[in-house]
């Protein structure tokens, strides 16, 4: 286990190490990488810490003082944070599987580009369905689609019953190529819709269906410059579409990529 320490004790006495690790207090200090597995940091002060990378597996940091800390692919599977301030912290990529944040204060959907499936202790406000599928929307506005299906997924593990996240993450992969899934996911949509008396909806979501199993070995565009986000801007003419296929469904299916209300 790496010892750690602040600006005053960079890179030398090992006493003055361990005395930071005893003090735990580490305000600012570069820890990207560091080996901190069953470290006990409970209570410690990592207030703007630079964590990215980190292994903090199994760390007890119960009490910890990690506001505005980056723990951007930092590593807390297993780890107690109980009670700890993470508020303002980076948290994009970060593994919190089988972690314990009972108590914890976390800013609102601070958790959408975690990895968080088995923490205990989590709130409704930091893992909405409604924030995972409007984060998947942004996403696939930008023609970023497997991050929006990805966005799209979460939402559905916390809601099962939303037929515009269906058709978000089939409109995704349909943007993908993935002709298959995105049919069924569409088909999931429409079933959802018309239980719930949105008849229209329902039959654009399968006239959706029919146009993506016509698409053929679909071309994919590259992440940042896809078909949704310029067609929503207007400026799908300045880009190389998938098919003429997919190109046709882009005005049906961008309606389908609708924020939820929190």
């Amino acid at each position: 286990m790496l010892p750690f320490c602040g600006s005053l004790c960079l890179a030398a006495d090992p006493d003055a190490l361990s005395q930071a690790l005893l003090e735990r207090r580490c305000e600012a200090c570069d820890l990207r990488s560091a080996d901190l597995v069953h470290a006990d940091l409970s209570t410690a002060r990592l207030r703007n810490a630079q964590l990215q990378l980190a292994n903090l597996s199994q760390a007890n940091l119960e009490g910890a003082d990690l506001f505005a800390a980056d723990l951007r692919q930092a590593i807390l599977a297993g780890a107690s944070l109980r009670g700890a301030d993470l508020r303002s912290a980076r948290l994009e990529g970060v593994d919190l599987r089988s972690s314990d944040l009972t108590g914890a204060l976390l800013d609102d959907a601070a958790l959408i580009r975690s990895h968080w499936r088995g923490a205990i202790g989590l709130q409704p406000d930091w893992l909405s369905a409604a924030h995972f599928h409007n984060a998947g929307v942004a996403e696939a506005e930008a023609g970023r689609w497997p991050a929006a299906e990805q966005l799209f997924t979460a939402a559905l593990a916390l809601v099962e019953d939303e037929p515009l996240s269906w058709a978000g993450r089939g409109v995704s992969r349909g943007f993908q190529g993935k002709v298959a899934l995105a049919a069924s996911d569409l088909a999931k949509a429409e079933a959802l819709s018309r239980a719930s008396g949105d008849f229209e909806s329902a039959e654009r979501l399968k006239q959706l269906q029919l146009q993506v199993l016509e698409s053929v070995e679909p071309e994919l565009t590259q992440g940042g410059n896809g078909l949704g986000g310029a067609a929503l801007e207007g400026v799908a003419g300045t880009l190389k579409p998938f098919s003429s296929v997919l190109q046709s469904l882009a005005p049906i299916a961008l309606k389908f990529l609708m924020p939820l209300p929190f």
